[in-house]
């Protein structure tokens, strides 16, 4: 079942400057899985050395921040979008 990445503008560089990529997967974990086989250069970005997505990358699927469902064992569906969404830090 294709499901639709969305991919942030400052990670593009990271995967052939595409804005979306579709790929297959059952849970989030798993189309997050298929986006780094297909594009290795994101790995480092949205996964830690052991495999855990960084702390600062929020994942929503159509729009409901996965953190407060079943994190990347949430369920997606054919049709479904999955944003990646870096937190961004600053200000004062």
């Amino acid at each position: 079942m294709a499901i639709t990445i969305l991919i942030p503008t400052a990670l593009r560089a990271f995967a052939d400057a595409q804005a979306r990529v579709e790929v297959e997967g059952r849970t989030v974990g798993e189309v997050l899985a298929a986006l780094v086989a297909r594009h290795g250069a994101l790995r480092p970005h949205l996964f830690d050395e052991d495999g855990r997505l960084r702390s600062y990358v929020n994942v929503y699927v159509n729009d409901e921040d996965c953190r407060h469902l079943q994190q990347t064992a949430t369920e997606v569906r054919a049709g479904d979008v999955v944003s990646i969404v870096p937190a961004i830090a600053g200000g004062r």
